[in-house]
C-alpha cells in the first residue's frame, strides 16, 4: 500500500516534470522565433543604415562639386547653416491698418 501510494507520487511528479519540461520547450522555441525576428529587423536597419549613410555622403559630394563649380563661374554663393537659425513664423497676409 505504502509502496503503491510512493509510486504513484512519483509517477505524477514525473509526469508533472515531463509537462513543465514540454512548456519550457515550447516557450524556448517561441523565444528563438522572437529573437530570429528581432535579428532580422536590426538586419534590415543596418541595411537601411548604410544606405542612408551612403546617400548623405553623396549628397555632400554633390553640394561641394556644385559649389567649386559656382565658385569656378564666379558667382556669389551664400550658405546659411539652417541649424543655426530658428523657425519663424511669417504672416503673409494682407497688411492691417490698425
Amino acid at each position: 500500500m505504502i509502496r503503491e501510494r510512493l509510486c504513484r507520487e512519483y509517477l505524477e511528479e514525473i509526469d508533472r516534470l515531463e509537462r513543465s519540461l514540454r512548456e519550457l520547450e515550447e516557450e524556448l522555441i517561441e523565444l528563438r522565433m522572437q529573437l530570429n525576428l528581432k535579428v532580422d529587423e536590426a538586419n534590415r536597419l543596418a541595411i537601411e543604415n548604410a544606405s542612408l549613410r551612403h546617400r548623405i555622403e553623396m549628397m555632400e559630394r554633390r553640394e561641394k562639386r556644385l559649389v567649386e563649380f559656382l565658385r569656378k563661374l564666379k558667382i556669389p554663393v551664400i550658405y546659411i547653416d539652417e541649424e543655426r537659425f530658428e523657425d519663424v513664423d511669417v504672416d503673409l497676409g494682407p497688411d492691417s491698418k490698425d
